[in-house]
């Protein structure tokens, strides 16, 4: 089985190629490097990789790459961290909506030739960044109020792609919303614009890491450190992911894909700073926040435990066990 990935070198991108190859599949992978260039993995030069440096709205491009594979994988989106989605909320939204829009083209016209199965569009958790119900599931996108940012608003409207292709074309769909990735293989960014933004900082892991490598005895904490995420690690994501290829419960339906824990900001960068500087107490100085920063992003897993049997179940102690040695030795080398 062949499957083509949008978005193939970006963070997630990254553990769901792994993933696929792990699990038997051949995978064209496209990506246009826009963000911080190709970080070479250890799949990069896996035989059942075939790797493409492209434009992903190129239609052409992209229609003569699907014709030969039974699943897509839609992931490619100009991405960042909170402040640059209000920075660059219309760019944002305006690329973003061109690169849908053309991989759901691409997937209608494939599915009606009869060789793709099924499409996964991949959401976020920033789809609920205005919710008021705690945990949030799946079913309460239709109750709680719409995203603020551009961002949000744009993976919304990603949801509305698969399902209105769905509505019309019959275009089967699986819809996976990631929380808060943590992982390895992601550095700063290369191009003018967003490195000046210095966008992998935006998020939080690598970002307090990085302090506490720098620190003298305290670190910054953005606001009172009391926002709650449920950071999930990669490949447990991509796990994830891949299972909807396939799964027959996955089948036109929405997933939050996550860890069950939840984690205030205080607590991680007290966890960072034990692991880097176990004989030092912990400090931290309060700074002022984000102007958008959501305070909580807490979901229901429930529902992709029961239909799917997935769980994320690797610890954010091991996350860190697994990430901090690589930002360590990337940080070596001036990756960041």
């Amino acid at each position: 089985m062949k499957v083509l990935v949008t978005g193939s070198e970006g963070f997630i991108g990254g553990y769901i190629v792994k993933e696929l190859i792990d699990k038997g599949y051949e995978v064209i992978g496209i990506d246009n490097l826009s963000k911080y260039g190709r970080v070479i993995r250890e799949h990069s030069d896996n035989e059942r990789y075939h790797f493409f440096e492209h434009d992903i709205k190129d239609k052409d491009f992209l229609l003569e790459k699907m014709s030969e594979c039974e699943y897509l994988i839609a992931g490619a989106a100009m991405i960042g961290g909170i402040s640059y989605f209000h920075d660059y909320a219309y760019d944002l939204i305006s690329e973003n909506e061109k690169i849908i829009s053309t991989s759901t083209d691409v997937a209608i016209e494939c599915q009606n030739n009869h060789k793709l199965k099924r499409t996964i569009f991949l959401s976020s958790s920033m789809v609920f960044e205005s919710s008021d119900i705690f945990p949030t599931k799946e079913s309460d996108i239709m109750k709680i109020p719409p995203p603020i940012s551009s961002y949000g608003f744009q993976k919304l409207s990603v949801e509305y792609f698969a399902k209105a292709a769905n509505l019309q074309y019959g275009l089967e769909y699986s819809i996976a919303r990631p929380f808060n990735c943590v992982g390895i293989g992601e550095v700063k960014a290369t191009s003018s614009d967003q490195n000046s933004k210095n966008l992998t900082l935006s998020h939080v892991v690598p970002d307090l890491i990085l302090k506490t490598l720098n620190s003298n005895d305290s670190i910054e904490i953005l606001g009172n450190g009391n926002q709650i995420r449920h950071y999930t690690y990669g490949e447990d994501l991509a796990e994830g992911i891949v299972l909807l290829l396939d799964h027959p419960n996955a089948k036109n339906e929405d997933f939050n894909l996550s860890t069950s824990e939840s984690t205030n900001v205080l607590e991680l960068a007290e966890l960072v700073w034990k692991k880097l500087k176990p004989d030092e107490d912990f400090k931290y100085v309060s700074v002022d926040p984000y102007e958008y920063d959501v305070q909580k992003r807490i979901p229901s897993t429930e529902k992709a435990k029961k239909m799917l049997g997935f769980e994320a179940k690797t610890s954010l102690d091991k996350m860190l066990d697994i990430v901090i040695p690589w930002i360590k030795d990337a940080y070596a080398k001036g990756y960041y």
